[in-house]
């Protein structure tokens, strides 16, 4: 490695999956003496649990720049975002801009990079569930087709991006695994339980994504869901402040047992202990198979197509009866997890050695 800094690398993250991984990968930028990163945090997580917790627990250096935009529309979030990125990439002039996932911030940095006629490194580049009705999924699309290095989790992504065309000479793309069973295996010795007394057998939940919570019949009927399956086995949801709102909103009632939201080490707590997840997360669904728990995804398609295959993780309908018949299911169903889906545990390493060289 040479000693000499030589190349800027500006991580733009902003929402609690990011944190995670931005927490493996920057340890390794540091190892490499010509890497010098800049984190800039857009603020799109802004509450203490879904954002300070993560760099106090996690050790990730704090942000050099915390643009702190939030609560607006995505269209008005990913404008502002654009604007007060692009600021900073004009002063700091990085080399190359690493983006992470699907998210706003994403887009937005991204978008803000590519004008300016810096390279975009994509990690978790070339997901698709191909429904674009979600948010998620036009940004993690638009993203990619502004990157020239995308490091890719699965070897289906590298397929999807050989199929979409991206196989030009000047692009890179590069299959590292997962940077968050890196995080999963680094964190586990260091996990925590909450303060609050934990059942011997739960439902772990979480529900966030925006097809689930916007309209009021589908939170009702997986709510409705939930109140039922609590009767026989307790159910536990660190709730997200936004999903908390619209569930005060709609005058949902709630039977079973809602928490504040979890920094990364209790949630590795809660799924070391709990006996299924129910979710609509992305992350969530990749953790649960980390630490050997069936998985349900109340969604149409996820991006994570090989949990699907080898059936640690089931589709459910925003349909109480379809979520109910689909946890029995999982329930009694013995599921192997030992293929590594998700590569060796060493992505991270394997991002910062390419950034290092490229």
């Amino acid at each position: 490695m040479s000693k000499k800094i030589n190349k800027k690398i500006a991580t733009v993250i902003g929402a609690r999956p990011q944190f995670i991984k931005a927490a493996v990968v920057s340890r390794e930028i540091a190892r490499f003496k010509n890497l010098r990163e800049v984190i800039i945090h857009t603020g799109q997580h802004y509450d203490a649990n879904m954002s300070d917790v993560f760099f106090r627990q996690m050790q990730i250096p704090q942000p050099a720049y915390n643009l702190s935009v939030n609560k607006l529309s995505h269209g008005a979030m990913t404008g502002r975002m654009i604007e007060k990125i692009e600021e900073v990439f004009l002063i700091e002039k990085p080399d190359i801009v690493l983006v992470y996932g699907d998210t706003n911030t994403t887009l937005a940095a991204a978008l803000a990079a590519v004008k300016l006629h810096i390279k975009v490194a994509h990690v978790e580049a070339g997901m698709r569930s191909y429904n674009k009705q979600m948010p998620e999924e036009i940004n993690r699309v638009l993203t990619d087709h502004v990157s020239s290095i995308f490091f890719c989790s699965t070897k289906q992504a590298m397929k999807n991006l050989t199929k979409e065309g991206f196989t030009s000479t000047k692009n890179k793309i590069i299959f590292t695994g997962d940077v968050m069973y890196d995080a999963s295996i680094f964190f586990a010795p260091y996990m925590q339980m909450p303060a609050f007394n934990i059942p011997d057998k739960f439902v772990l939940s979480t529900i966030h994504r925006e097809e689930n919570t916007s309209d009021s019949s589908k939170l009702i009927e997986i709510i409705s869901a939930l109140n039922v399956l609590h009767k026989n086995i307790p159910v536990l949801m660190p709730v997200h402040p936004g999903t908390k709102k619209l569930l005060q909103q709609y005058g949902c009632e709630i039977l079973f047992n809602l928490v504040e939201p979890a920094g990364y080490l209790q949630m590795i707590g809660l799924l070391k202990k709990c006996s299924l997840v129910i979710t609509d997360s992305g992350g969530l669904q990749k953790e649960a198979y980390f630490f050997e728990k069936p998985c349900i995804t109340i969604r149409e398609q996820t991006e994570w197509v090989e949990l699907i295959d080898s059936g640690a993780n089931i589709l459910a309908k925003t349909n109480k009866n379809d979520i109910i018949k689909k946890v029995k299911h999982m329930l009694k169903s013995k599921i192997n997890f030992q293929p590594k889906l998700y590569g060796d545990g060493n992505a991270a390493f394997k991002i910062a050695s390419f950034l290092s060289k490229v």
